[in-house]
């Protein structure tokens, strides 16, 4: 089944190309209609811009311009009122090369949330900063890790670990002296210990108050070894409103970026939706299949992946993000011949080129790229055909790079194991 990661991915990769694409001068139209804004109004408003573009000095950019907004206007005949998150347009006259390369490329996305503001703008690129605040993590963990000799405060966003601050005490160990001057000497530890505590407070509440004034802090995590993070949780190091957030402490037998990693590891059935802990879990039960005897229900590589898929025996498929390639159809111009291949999408200019040198097997006819489509979207297709989940996972995590690097990024956690 199509997953929430899925339309992430279509979303973030058409920012991507949007971002990419560049006017010969300013005439590519961004326009942003909010839920709620009437079409017919910005119908008229466009019919308006048209009238006003009159006013352009260069034939060519005042041509485009006007022929943009006749596109979209079009497209804004096809659209059904109420709108219910609002609608996202980008229309202009993309440059494929030379002189006269120039094609008209229009874009509607359904936004992800609500578009709140009206916007309408000419320029030589589109206006897409909006668009990366609707795939911006909206969700932020604070983490503190702390014990008398040293402090990690990090943060967790999406499935980003970000160690804002290390930070270490000078506290000295512990001595054995006795009589007067050990007892002198543990009340010059307790206060060094107390001053670095109130270090600590203050660079956590710096990093995290904006967090809780932004709505976006979910909580904090407190960790490390012994009995300080205890103390630190109870006494008032941290402002009152962010010691209302803490959501629970944890042993630890470390405090740098390791116990980071332990800490969610043990925080994982609270962190249970945080885009970190589904990819880690969910890449946990493929290698928990792989390293059975018989290999259990993991199969990888495109093939043995294919093979399954097209059986309706895959339970959950998982591809990273930095995976690259495409599914294309490659077709004669004569028979009904058709050819699928899966390749690297720097390779596809090369694949056309070869085909000009090629001929169909079956007519000797000329041979062209039909089809192209993003793998992940083509894998998504095929997921929703045979109710499977698919789970796309980032290659900034360990878990995501692994996958990369040792199973070209594919794998899947199947229902059965075919003869």
């Amino acid at each position: 089944m199509s997953s929430k990661s899925t339309e992430s991915y279509i979303f973030k990769k058409a920012l991507k190309e949007l971002k990419d694409k560049k006017g010969k001068g300013t005439e590519l139209i961004s326009l942003y209609i909010p839920k709620g804004k009437r079409i017919s109004d910005v119908s008229q408003h466009l019919r308006e811009e048209i009238s006003q573009s009159s006013n352009i000095k260069s034939k060519t950019t005042k041509k485009n311009v006007q022929s943009a907004i006749e596109v979209i206007l079009q497209r804004l005949k096809l659209l059904k009122e109420p709108l219910e998150k609002g609608v996202i347009i980008f229309a202009g006259m993309i440059p494929r090369g030379g002189p006269g390369t120039e094609k008209m490329e229009v874009y509607v996305l359904e936004p992800p949330e609500e578009v709140k503001t009206y916007i309408y703008r000419c320029d030589s690129q589109f206006h897409t900063e909006p668009l990366e605040d609707f795939i911006a993590d909206k969700e932020v963990y604070g983490i503190i890790l702390v014990d008398r000799n040293e402090a990690t405060i990090a943060t967790v966003k999406g499935n980003n670990i970000n160690i804002v601050k290390r930070l270490t005490s000078g506290v000295p160990g512990k001595f054995k002296a006795g009589g007067q001057s050990a007892r002198r000497l543990e009340r010059l530890i307790d206060d060094a210990a107390h001053h670095f505590m109130v270090r600590i407070g203050e660079y956590a509440n710096e990093i995290f108050m904006p967090l809780l004034e932004a709505k976006v802090l979910s909580g904090i995590l407190l960790g490390g070894p012994g009995n300080t993070k205890n103390e630190f949780a109870e006494k008032d190091y941290l402002h009152h409103e962010l010691k209302k957030k803490i959501i629970d402490t944890f042993d630890l037998c470390y405090t740098e970026e390791s116990g980071v990693r332990e800490l969610l590891d043990k925080a994982s059935t609270l962190l249970r939706d945080l885009d970190l802990m589904k990819e880690k879990e969910v890449v946990q039960r493929f290698f928990k299949e792989l390293v059975k005897e018989d290999g259990g229900l993991a199969v990888y590589g495109e093939k043995e992946v294919m093979k399954y898929l097209e059986m309706g025996a895959i339970d959950t498929l998982i591809i990273t993000e930095g995976i690259n390639t495409s599914r294309i159809t490659i077709k004669c111009n004569n028979c009904d011949y058709t050819l699928e291949k899966t390749i690297k999408n720097e390779d596809i200019p090369k694949i056309e080129e070869q085909l000009k040198l090629e001929t169909c097997p079956n007519c000797e006819g000329s041979l062209y790229i039909a089809e192209e489509e993003d793998i992940i979207e083509y894998y998504a297709k095929l997921c929703d055909e045979s109710n499977s989940t698919l789970k796309i996972i980032s290659t900034d995590t360990e878990e995501g790079h692994q996958i990369l690097r040792a199973f070209k990024g594919i794998c899947a956690i199947v229902r059965y194991k075919l003869d």
